[in-house]
């Protein structure tokens, strides 16, 4: 598995080089204000994918904080009932004293 991994990882390493090599331009972005900025083409491709990645890994780490805090407060109140139901301990039944017949 472990090497079908690497295979993977080299394989997406080599498309991303050759796609950039092979589409090494010069974009012309229009500005604020009448500014031009040259930017290379997978530069900008590469900021456009952070535009979108950064935002969804702040939320997805948010989430998973929220849960991880939920989860905490459930097994706190779990170890809470537990403790509160082992202390309680129930009276004895209370048998009625017979008298002996002979």
């Amino acid at each position: 598995m472990q090497f079908l991994k690497m295979l993977f990882w080299c394989l997406l390493a080599f498309l991303v080089a050759a796609f950039t090599i092979g589409n090494w331009t010069t974009v012309e972005i229009r500005l604020v204000g009448g500014l031009i900025a040259d930017v290379n083409l997978p530069l900008l491709l590469f900021l456009t994918f952070l535009l979108g990645l950064v935002p969804t890994l702040i939320w997805q780490h948010a989430a998973r904080w929220r849960l991880r805090q939920r989860l905490s407060a459930a097994e706190r109140s779990l170890a809470a009932v537990s403790a509160e139901s082992s202390a309680y301990v129930p009276p004895a039944p209370s048998v009625p004293a017979t008298e002996p017949t002979v």
